[in-house]
């Protein structure tokens, strides 16, 4: 044993790694037959199973895309022959058999040559989905090469007057049963080919047997499709039938029937939806319209409102609102200026001097009449009264006295003398007489007056 190194210990990932490149070398590519058990359908679409005789197994993954291009329903316990390589799983050190190709082990030689045929193309990549062309939407112009008396073609066109395609129709007429058969297909194919206008190739016959279908299976016929410009559609046979220029095409039709309504769908949903458009642009102009309207005559409301009419209209009305308002106010104002006045009025005339001089006035008349009547009782009174006096006055009147008998004394100055002793001796007096006026002269003596007169 050789003593470890380190150059001669391997990891365990370089260990699985070397079996890898080993297996994979030595066995690049070879056919296995055996019977399938614990099938497993992932839902990724990969399938998984074991392959086992009456001895051994070995573990089986076919991936999505092989396992959808299979012509075979895979079960559990059936016998199968299988197209594959080995393979190193190399995180767990496991091997196993990745099959591209599976075939009934129960068919006879012209399958088995179809899977064999099958495995080889697809093994040199002409079923490869990046190799596919995308087929037009609305294609014009068409090819069909096929039978010119096959019910294939009658039905192909009868389809597309039925969906109203609009678009021509080119048939290639070739022979698609025997031997010359290949060779016819892959000549109008090429011929086909070769017009620059044409939007579209479809192959395609009837249904048959496997023998009746294999001018689609050679592998001329194979690579001849997957070798043209023009994007192809292979319809051959009916929906179980399949050929290998169904996936060496750019797309596959179950009948030529279904690639008439393959052809004519793009128009048809063109169609719908152009009458969805139609339809929702209606809707859609018809709701935008109402919203323009809407708003039009939002516009023309506000236009309407910041118009210099509507600000003047509107100004008339708060001027109108305003006048009556202020109308209102004084109305309010001179009503509660009246009822003022009034209380101030009925206050002044509570307090009025009018009242007051028509009551003095009264009272001055009244006081008139009553000093009038008072005068007047007076004035009566005092005549009473005064011809009383005047009867007493002139009851006393010197010159009534005299009459009676006295004599009236006067100093010269005409002062009446009332008293002896206001006498003086010698003193001139005049003394007047009932008859007359007489100086005299006093003669004053001790024992007596005498008063001399004047005149002897």
């Amino acid at each position: 044993m050789e003593h470890p190194t380190s150059n001669n210990i391997l990891t365990v990932t370089e260990l699985n790694t070397d079996i890898k490149a080993l297996l994979e070398g030595s066995f690049p590519s070879l056919w296995v037959r055996g019977e399938i058990s614990n099938l497993r359908r992932q839902s990724s679409g990969h399938l998984y199973f074991s392959l086992k005789d009456a001895s051994s197994q070995i573990s089986v993954v076919i991936f999505k895309g092989d396992a959808s291009r299979l012509s075979l329903r895979v079960e559990d316990g059936m016998q199968v022959i299988a197209y594959g390589s080995l393979s190193v799983y190399t995180p767990r050190g496991n091997y196993q058999l990745i099959v591209r190709e599976l075939l009934d082990d129960g068919k006879g030689n012209l399958q088995l040559e179809f899977e064999r045929l099958k495995a080889k193309l697809n093994e040199e990549g002409l079923f490869a989905p990046e190799r596919k062309k995308a087929i037009p939407l609305l294609p014009s112009k068409v090819g069909f090469v096929t039978s010119p008396t096959g019910a294939a073609l009658r039905d192909f066109l009868s389809i597309l007057r039925r969906r109203s395609w609009q678009g021509t129709v080119i048939v290639f007429p070739a022979v698609v049963q025997g031997k010359e058969g290949a060779a016819s297909i892959i000549r109008m194919m090429e011929l086909a080919d070769q017009m620059e206008d044409l939007d579209l190739l479809v192959i395609g016959r009837g249904g048959g047997s496997l023998e009746d279908l294999w001018n689609f299976n050679e592998e001329a016929s194979v690579r001849a499709v997957a070798g043209l410009r023009v994007p192809v559609i292979s319809a051959v046979g009916h929906e179980i039938d399949f050929v290998l220029t169904d996936f060496a095409a750019d797309k596959r039709a179950e009948t030529p029937s279904a690639a008439a309504e393959l052809i004519s769908s793009g128009q048809i949903e063109i169609q719908n939806r152009l009458k969805n458009a139609t339809q929702q642009l209606g809707q859609s102009l018809t709701l935008k319209l109402e919203r323009k309207k809407a708003a039009l005559e939002q516009n023309r409301l506000q236009i309407e409102q910041h118009s210099p009419l509507r600000y003047i209209e509107t100004a008339n009305l708060r001027i109108d609102e305003l006048q009556e308002r202020l109308q209102g106010k004084l109305r309010d104002s001179m009503n509660r200026l009246e009822t003022q006045f009034t209380r101030l009025e009925q206050g002044l005339n509570a307090y009025h001097p009018q009242p007051q001089i028509q009551n003095y006035q009264q009272q001055i008349n009244s006081l008139e009449q009553t000093l009038k009547q008072e005068h007047r009782h007076q004035s009566d009174t005092k005549k009473q009264t005064l011809n009383t006096l005047e009867h007493r006055l002139e009851n006393l009147d010197y010159n009534k006295v005299i009459q009676r008998g006295y004599v009236l004394m006067r100093d010269r100055k005409g002062k009446v003398i009332s008293e002896s002793e206001a006498l003086k001796n010698a003193q001139r007096i005049k003394g007047q007489f009932k008859d007359g006026e007489v100086e005299l002269e006093v003669i004053k003596d001790n024992q007596l007056d005498l008063i001399s007169d004047l005149s002897e």
